[in-house]
């Protein structure tokens, strides 16, 4: 997406994108009055949202015919649901905000967070599920941690978790991804990949303590499909080797 789209797309623009994946998630298909019934407005406040979006690549729309997101679309909306579904968590599960409240506040939020700021609260969500310390000091803890934190190389304390955490990973069946076999369910504990892939995974929805059942894998276990959030999803197998799961 150039940056004079993506400046187009407005808040309400992407709730529109939101609105209409969850639709075709939920219910297979997305009309105009389903998406009006959705966002409580009227419908011919959507006729134009959805000529906009059209316009700009991110929805098929022809007037009285069913509505779909087009790929960049589909990105677009699972990337802001990704975040809103973060945000819900940190507010309600770490700052006891109210649950209405964390919901208007991630609805808020969510347009306008940077990448770098998703990427650290998928690492401090991650240093909660993995960390044994986490419970004493924990934001301190939490930026010293090399478990969720490559760049730092050693944890500054001593911590005897290490000397066990072979044997602790594999007795709850903590493996990667990509050793999940057709047919079973895991949940993330953590995404080890770095770069524009562990990105990408992000964005997908590949968050800490997400369920996801491996449906089926070609010849040599590549790619993977999966389905995450009642969506099937693909990944490489190098991909999926960059998250750490839990059976």
């Amino acid at each position: 997406m150039v940056k004079a789209e993506a400046e187009m797309l407005t808040r309400s623009l992407e709730d529109y994108l939101e609105t209409i994946y969850l639709l075709m998630r939920d219910c297979k298909v997305a009309r105009v009055k389903d998406i009006a019934r959705a966002r409580d407005v009227k419908m011919s406040s959507v006729t134009p949202a959805m000529r906009r979006l059209s316009d700009l690549g991110y929805v098929k729309y022809r007037q009285r015919e069913f509505i779909s997101l087009t790929k960049t679309g589909e990105a677009i909306a699972r990337k802001t649901m990704a975040r809103h579904d973060l945000l819900v968590r940190f507010l309600h599960e770490i700052l006891q905000v109210s649950g209405a409240n964390a919901e208007i506040d991630a609805c808020a939020i969510e347009h306008h967070l940077s990448d770098e700021s998703m990427e650290r609260l998928v690492r401090f969500f991650e240093f909660l599920r993995r960390c044994p310390r986490a419970s004493e000091r924990f934001l301190d803890t939490f930026h010293s941690c090399s478990l969720v934190n490559p760049e730092v190389p050693e944890c500054q304390e001593k911590c005897d978790f290490r000397t066990r955490r072979t044997q602790r990973e594999a007795k709850e069946g903590i493996v990667n991804l990509a050793q999940i076999v057709p047919g079973e369910s895991c949940v993330v504990v953590q995404i080890t990949a770095q770069g524009a892939v562990r990105q990408r995974l992000i964005d997908m929805g590949m968050l800490p303590n997400t369920p996801i059942f491996v449906e089926r894998k070609a010849m040599g276990g590549n790619p993977i499909w999966i389905r995450l959030k009642g969506f099937q999803l693909s990944l490489r197998k190098e991909e999926a080797s960059g998250v750490v799961v839990t059976r």
